[in-house]
């Protein structure tokens, strides 16, 4: 069986498997020491109407994560990410208790206790007493493989680890441990539940440390083996290449050192190499500075530790994959997300090229023999897709962008995948068509990044050739014979909402909204979004002056009345379900975007031009009127996207465009001169 399917069974993306078994209501977490409040903080964010029940067998621990949790919430009323109601509801229905007794109804209990298997062991005894036969029980160890702790279990199919990571209550990835004790059922129904309370689920086999630990746990050892040749700050200086944070300062943070060697220890049943730095044992804090900071690092040096980090990575990376423990896509997604690593271990890869690979890791195979070598050339490690899931569902490649963190925002990159994806299947006859999401509940996409568009203001021929350049995915689904089809779970905003445009179908969820928010940068939709809605749904005209001119947004029920949206549902499964029938139906009778001119309502735009309290350049208006006039007026679909282009440019010419992007830049209101 392929190892991508054998940990994904059903499908890659979580919220398209169907579960008979609805949200908790009760959720209990055994331990409220260090990450046990933040997993209760997340949950309670996530669904404030629960009862949660924070357990320990010390009442300090409780008391201090009462006051974090308070604590948590009053710094989010005062970044204004929550209001004071969202803020009460998270901390009502909160029971802090010594009393085990009370978890009885609990339909899933998480354990975040200490490493120790003995006391999981005892704890999970005693759980399984107390609590009904179909609840869930979860253990938070970063390493200990679940077969060692839930080997005394009456019913371990109820039973897996699931392990968060810090800080528990904003970090997305979440490692979905996947071994033979557990049901199917009781992995995808915490697959699902992850991701529709907002996470990133990685399903991952049942090996020790799991994959993302791997990575993380031998990297630190392996910076304190290299003590011998650098200072800490030095080490960390030059980590800083690679990931946000060195080793040492993230060990600080976390009191890491007696991790690391329990880590190590047990990693020590595959190969004496494993071992723990001594080191780490007789150090408490390292001396280091914060990131960023300036640290000298004599070049010789230099060169060592940067070997020898891309060795331990690069190492352990092929392993994880060689054996089946991870994907290649979790494996360099999760380092990203959860570990703070710039680019992904296959991404800095493929930048070295496979003769410096080669020479990174012979250099390491020798000064530390024993650990793993890939066992297939560097291409099998580069094939697959960094940003998609791709899901086959009844005959049709089910595209989903995965990137969450960014609300799914659309890169060059993810434009150039989508267009392979497309490209490869096109002509497969046993593919009905396509469709494509966004992952999670929040967003199809919350736009597209700025990308070089910053480096062709003031530029005309430059702004114009990027336009072009970042149509390639509508342009080619403009003369696919096989029907796409956009499924819009959320936001569809501005890069994102023009891909959707040029999709034959669209359907969505009905708290979906559109929105082409370009106009308050100063700058206006230029890969087709001032001519395309016009020539596609005529009848919405109105409305799409409106959204282009003064970044009005249109909810679901607006685009299902004039026609954008062909079909309204409540959830996911049903909203897929509903797409792959529309692919279906528009199989040899995609309706292509029309030639001619085409009749538009008068412009009513406010003098001063406003969106909501945000003012806007009368200028970009102007010439974003002037474009879309343009566009109708022309005789041709493809000189309307030309005039579109040219208008991009052409806006891309102005000070509003130059304040805009900077303003964004720099997180701030845009203030626009003319």
């Amino acid at each position: 069986m392929n190892q991508d399917k054998r940990l994904y069974p059903t499908s890659f993306n979580p919220l398209f498997i169907r579960t008979s078994r609805p949200l908790p209501k009760e959720v209990a977490i055994l331990g409220a020491g260090t990450i046990g409040p933040d997993i209760g903080y997340y949950l309670k964010s996530a669904l404030p109407q629960i009862k949660l029940l924070l357990v320990d067998v010390v009442d300090a621990p409780l008391k201090k994560a009462e006051k974090r949790l308070a604590e948590y919430t009053h710094k989010a009323m005062e970044k204004r990410k929550i209001k004071e109601n969202q803020a009460k509801a998270i901390l009502e229905n909160i029971v802090y208790t010594m009393d085990y007794g009370l978890i009885k109804d609990c339909d899933l209990v998480i354990e975040a206790a200490t490493e120790n298997i003995p006391l999981k062991q005892r704890i999970f005894s005693r759980v399984e007493e107390l609590v009904g036969p179909d609840t869930i029980i979860t253990s938070n160890t970063s390493s200990i493989p679940a077969d060692r702790i839930f080997s005394k279990m009456k019913n371990p199919r109820r039973a897996t680890i699931t392990h968060f990571f810090a800080p528990a209550w904003r970090s997305l990835p979440v490692e979905v441990i996947t071994w033979p004790g557990a049901s199917q059922e009781t992995v995808e129904y915490l697959f699902w539940f992850f991701a529709q309370t907002g996470k990133v689920p990685l399903i991952t086999d049942n090996a020790i440390c799991f994959m993302l630990d791997r990575i993380f746990d031998n990297w630190c050892n392996e910076a304190a083996y290299l003590l011998q040749d650098a200072t800490a700050s030095q080490i960390d200086k030059v980590a800083e290449e690679m990931v946000f944070a060195g080793p040492f300062y993230v060990l600080n943070m976390a009191n890491g050192n007696p991790i690391i060697i329990e880590t190590n220890t047990l990693q020590m049943e595959e190969g004496p190499h494993y071992k723990p730095a001594s080191i780490l044992a007789s150090v408490e804090k390292w001396v280091t500075q914060r990131p960023g900071s300036k640290v000298e690092v004599p070049k010789d040096a230099m060169a060592i530790i940067r070997d020898r980090l891309l060795g331990i990575l690069f190492s352990q990376s092929f392993d994880i994959i060689d054996r089946g423990i991870g994907t290649k896509e979790d494996l360099n997604y999760g380092c990203q997300i959860a570990l703070g690593f710039r680019k992904g271990p296959f991404d800095i890869m493929n930048e070295l090229g496979e003769a410096e690979v080669s020479r990174i890791m012979e250099k390491f195979q020798n000064e530390r023999p024993g650990f793993p070598m890939p066992k297939a050339s560097l291409a099998t490690y580069q094939d697959f897709k960094r940003f998609l899931l791709v899901d086959d569902v009844d005959g049709v490649k089910v595209i989903t962008l995965r990137r969450p963190q960014a609300m799914n925002a659309i890169s060059d990159d993810i434009n150039n995948e989508i267009l392979s994806v497309l490209k490869e299947n096109t002509d497969k006859p046993e593919v009905k068509g396509f469709v494509i999401t966004g992952y999670g509940t929040r967003a199809f996409s919350a736009g597209a990044d700025i990308g070089k568009f910053p480096q062709t203001l003031g530029n005309f021929g430059a702004a114009e050739q990027y336009a072009k350049d970042c149509a390639e995915v509508q342009l080619f689904m403009d003369r696919m014979q096989k029907p796409v089809v956009a499924v819009i779970n959320g936001m569809a905003l501005g890069g994102g909402f023009e891909i959707a445009l040029r999709c034959h179908g669209m359907v969505a969820t009905k708290n979906a909204f559109f929105q082409f928010p370009e106009i308050t940068l100063g700058i206006l939709p230029g890969i087709g979004g001032c001519v395309v809605p016009y020539r596609k749904w005529p009848q919405g005209a109105k409305l799409f002056h409106e959204m282009i001119c003064l970044a009005r947004p249109i909810n679901a029920k607006e685009a299902l009345e004039i026609g954008m949206v062909s079909k309204l549902v409540d959830d996911i499964p049903d909203l897929i379900k509903a797409a792959v029938e529309e692919v279906k139906n528009l199989q040899g009778k995609i309706q292509r975007i029309p030639d001619g001119k085409v009749e538009i309502p008068e412009f009513a735009i406010p003098d001063p031009p406003v969106a909501g309290k945000q003012a806007l350049s009368k200028e970009a208006v102007s010439i974003t009127v002037k474009t879309i006039k343009a566009g109708a007026a022309a005789s041709s679909f493809s000189e309307a996207l030309g005039i579109g282009y040219r208008g991009s440019a052409e806006i891309a010419c102005t000070e509003a465009a130059k304040e805009g992007i900077t303003a964004f830049l720099e997180k701030r209101r845009p203030e626009f001169k003319k």
